[in-house]
């Protein structure tokens, strides 16, 4: 209450409900425990934590009247920013503000600088400029995103700040995608918690309420509530998941340069016992040992003398490549063919990948582009045991992709998406594509007969996968019924499949 007893405007922190107590009941319900994880169980990066969970708060609200220990204000690099989070901070915190912030001669973008609350109810107002988004630039706009959130954190931290109240730092104005923006201010909070949470009692994210369904919906992939939770929440993570303190990785930045260029390093024995002859020649300056000498290893190769260890490091490391190439590139025109998407489970449970071959211009588009769309939506799934519906109805040699092209894909992709790959259903092949599918899997790739299907009519796909599990392009459900017949949901599934 004010002094004239009339209610205060300002809400306390610690009356709101934190995260972990929302939807409690619903979530305790859970049949899962820690007991029913096996070892072998793929976790979440983000395990759940009760603790954690107490921490994090998210309300709906205006973040000037939090009553916590200091408050975020997105601004631009002069700290003038007329956006609604400044404007009413401003207003509620009084003149002395505006002085107060032409002392500390602007800001640039991802830092943090400090004010007092003046006649807020936060005792501090933490200011900081969000990254202007261009998607040829992604990869800078995330990182300095990160920066604006981790340069909050750790003024907290050196201030000894009990409690911290988060706008949404990206502003509308500034063009930052929100749900990629959320995506990195959750997970470099639940980093800065797991590292140093015992230095901060609460995280507050006030959100309008047009942010709060997107908070709503990725809060559980970062800071899962229960176990089930946890695991439901797996396959929905972004491949991008930032390192131990949740800032963007980028491979290609990782140079690493010994401290005695020319001299083994500890580990560089253990690494080089697989080559079975003597580099030390070769190679062994500082900068060749950023990938090591590529010629070489693939000479051994040929010559069978690289260990298998060896192999699979380097394929990681030239996967992490594409990987990191399809994070921070534009993909967007790929995107817009919607020829690759998920949809449902099929019987098993296992997440069920969609390709449209009609929507696969191949003479049109960029194929490199094409394969990092692909290595982009299917990392995360492809953690989990999933199965592939291709559609080859109504394609032309126009939509056909090339054995050379499958081949790169399929040596280019990370050994996950081949051990969890269950099953492939050609759907609507063709003789040709039948002789075609057939070289391919006895002459290309090994592993990969036993698990196509050729799949004539729907009827036979619906004793895998449930109709009402596949989203179906409308050309391919009037295809099937003019050539054999309309479908019913009600189908007995059939043993052929």
């Amino acid at each position: 209450m004010d002094p004239l007893g009339a209610p205060s405007q300002f809400v306390d922190v610690d009356t709101l409900l934190n995260w972990g107590d929302s939807c409690e009941n619903e979530l305790n319900s859970s049949d899962i425990t820690a007991e029913t994880f096996q070892e072998d169980t793929i976790r979440s990066p983000f395990l759940y934590n009760k603790d954690i969970n107490g921490k994090v708060v998210l309300w709906k609200g205006d973040v000037a009247l939090l009553n916590c220990t200091a408050i975020v204000n997105t601004s631009n690099e002069s700290l003038t920013d007329k956006n609604p989070v400044s404007e009413s901070i401003f207003m509620l915190a009084g003149p002395d503000l505006k002085e107060d912030l032409q002392k500390l001669k602007g800001c640039r973008t991802g830092e943090a600088k400090l004010t007092k609350g003046f006649n807020l109810a936060a005792r501090f107002i933490i200011h900081t400029v969000g990254p202007k988004y261009k998607s040829r630039y992604r990869t800078a706009a995330e990182s300095s995103l990160y920066s604006c959130y981790r340069n909050v954190l750790q003024l907290a931290k050196e201030q000894s700040m009990s409690s911290v109240g988060f706008c949404v730092i990206n502003s509308a104005k500034r063009g930052y995608p929100l749900e990629d923006a959320t995506h990195i201010a959750l997970r470099t909070v639940r980093r800065f918690l797991e590292i140093h949470g015992e230095t901060i009692e609460k995280v507050v994210f006030a959100v309008s309420e047009l942010e709060e369904a997107t908070y709503q919906k990725l809060l559980p992939l970062y800071f899962p509530r229960s176990l089930k939770e946890e695991s439901r929440s797996l396959p929905y993570l972004p491949a991008d998941i930032g390192n131990a303190e949740g800032e963007p990785v980028v491979p290609e930045r990782q140079i690493r340069i010994s401290e005695k260029p020319g001299a083994p390093e500890d580990n560089q024995e253990e690494e080089d016992e697989g080559l079975g002859v003597d580099l030390s020649f070769i190679g062994s300056h500082a900068f060749a040992r950023m990938e090591g000498d590529i010629d070489k290893q693939r000479k051994l190769i040929l010559q069978g003398q690289l260990s298998e260890a060896a192999l699979q490091k380097q394929h990681q490391r030239n996967y992490n490549r594409w990987l990191c190439q399809a994070r921070s590139e534009d993909l967007s025109d790929i995107a817009s063919l919607k020829a690759l998407y998920q949809t449902g489970v099929d019987n098993c449970g296992r997440t069920v990948m969609v390709v449209v071959g009609r929507n696969i211009p191949v003479t049109l588009i960029d194929m490199d582009k094409a394969l990092l769309y692909f290595i982009h939506v299917m990392d995360h799934i492809a953690v989990k045991e999933y199965v592939l519906v291709y559609f080859h109805t109504l394609t032309s040699e126009y939509n056909h992709l090339d054995s050379d092209f499958l081949k790169k894909l399929y040596d280019v992709v990370d050994v996950k998406y081949k051990r969890n790959l269950k099953a492939v259903y050609f759907v609507h092949p063709t003789f040709r594509s039948k002789v075609s599918t057939w070289f391919f899997t006895t002459f290309s790739v090994s592993g990969l007969k036993d698990k196509i299907h050729h799949v004539d009519s729907l009827h036979q796909l619906f004793s895998a996968i449930s109709p009402e599990q596949i989203d179906f392009p409308p050309f391919v459900l009037e295809y099937d019924a003019r050539e054999n017949g309309p479908y019913y949901t009600s189908y007995p599934p059939s043993p052929d499949l």
